[in-house]
């Protein structure tokens, strides 16, 4: 997610804030004027949601964004693939709690936006962070990849521009939708099927079991690590270590050789080691090559669990080499 700047004619000219330290200053004078006008206060779940045009963007998004990262939804009416995004989004504009708020816009009643934006096609999703604009991704998005980017946004708002989000009191509005309560689902047998078959060393069989439970549940958490566990074993249990050691120490530019060696740090107990090479090869790489190495990281993260402060070290760290 690499910043663009946007001449935004008629609204506010974001060409203008160029330096983070420029846009952090203007965020942090923001709030400070927020808080002399006794803004600032709780806002409720519905508040994390709203519909942008082209007549509130510069007061619902721009000046907003100096408080707390905006994500913008562009959407139509007629898109089929944003009827099925835009409510993973808004249920998980909730679940974050005031980390970041959503604005839906509308393309076909905000053509300027659309234009101003470069946007080829929908649905697009932008954020808004201290009036910088950052492409997120455009097209059908997974809710894994939506909650990594989702993460890696909310972890650079605040490390870089002290963002820290809004304080949101579900009693500030009693009759405000919440976000819906995942039905658990009579899972167990399948999933004891899968552990079964990890522990036999069937990999091909663990990685579909988990597979089948996660088409119908697809944030079970234990299905998501067994997923990640099984397909990592599966990867490198053809691997010759030496070799794969020696390509990766030979050919440091080599990605997929990188990518390699940092499944076997893994899994043999490497943690900081796999996850520090694989963010070092972000750092010099680009375009689909980077993408591949982001991609496995990610892979990685779920293998160890988003609860072990390595796996937050390594998302800031992350975040820092992507920006």
């Amino acid at each position: 997610m690499q910043p663009r700047n946007m001449s935004m004619s008629g609204v506010v000219d974001l060409a203008a804030v160029k330096a983070a330290q420029e846009a952090k200053a203007k965020a942090e004078q923001a709030r400070a004027q927020a808080a002399r006008q006794g803004g600032g206060g709780a806002v409720s779940p519905a508040d994390l949601v709203i519909d942008a045009d082209e007549a509130t963007f510069e007061r619902d998004v721009l000046q907003r964004s100096t408080e707390v990262p905006v994500v913008i939804d562009f959407w139509a009416e007629w898109c089929q693939p944003c009827k099925q995004l835009s409510p993973v989004l808004e249920r998980l504009a909730v679940e974050y709690n005031g980390r970041f708020v959503l604005a839906k816009i509308d393309v076909d009643a905000n053509q300027m936006l659309m234009q101003q934006f470069g946007i080829q096609g929908i649905p697009a999703v932008f954020a808004v962070v201290a009036g910088q604009a950052l492409p997120l991704f455009q097209g059908a998005a997974g809710e894994t990849q939506i909650r990594e980017t989702l993460d890696q946004l909310v972890a650079v708002a605040e490390q870089r521009f002290g963002l820290t989000g809004l304080t949101v009191d579900p009693e500030a509005d009693p009759g405000a939708v919440q976000a819906p309560v995942r039905p658990a689902g009579p899972h167990e047998a399948a999933l004891n099927a899968a552990a079964q078959a990890l522990d036999a060393g069937d990999l091909g069989g663990a990685v579909q079991a988990y597979r089948n439970v996660l088409v119908d549940d697809p944030a079970n958490p234990e299905a998501k690590l067994g997923l990640a566990q099984a397909e990592l074993l599966q990867r490198v249990q053809d691997l010759d270590p030496q070799q794969v050691r020696k390509e990766a120490a030979e050919k440091p530019a080599d990605t997929q050789a990188q990518i390699a060696a940092a499944d076997l740090d893994l899994v043999g107990g490497h943690v900081e080691d796999a996850f520090g090479r694989l963010i070092d090869t972000v750092g010099r790489t680009a375009g689909d090559e980077r993408d591949a190495v982001r991609l496995r990281l990610l892979e990685l993260f779920e293998v160890v669990g988003a609860d072990d402060p390595r796996v937050t070290a390594a998302r800031r760290a992350l975040a820092r080499a992507l920006f």
